[in-house]
């Protein structure tokens, strides 16, 4: 399963970096495959594993923003893995034909 999600502070004002960095850091702790961009943070694993790293991420937001929105988007797909990087290599694959 890959998971692709957003934690952001509100009412901490509109420089949310530093809150930002605490949500990422417990996904790269986990060692689970991750990726981060400008908007999202992928992870792939199983449900389990992936919710509970979502919830610490969240929690870690939350310890110090009076509120946090989450945004998520789930690919469930049993049996696949190494999905974060065969999906992107598969786009580039066909983008260079």
């Amino acid at each position: 399963m890959i998971v692709a999600f957003s934690v952001t502070p509100l009412g901490v004002g509109e420089d949310v970096g530093e809150y930002v960095a605490d949500a990422v850091r417990v996904v790269r702790e986990s060692g689970l495959p991750n990726r981060t961009d400008a908007m999202f943070t992928s992870l792939e694993g199983d449900w389990d594993e992936v919710m509970d790293v979502v919830r610490r991420a969240v929690a870690a937001v939350e310890a110090r923003a009076p509120r946090v929105s989450l945004v998520l988007k789930a690919d469930i797909r049993p049996g696949v893995t190494d999905g974060l990087t065969s999906k992107v290599s598969t786009v580039e694959r066909h983008l260079s034909e």
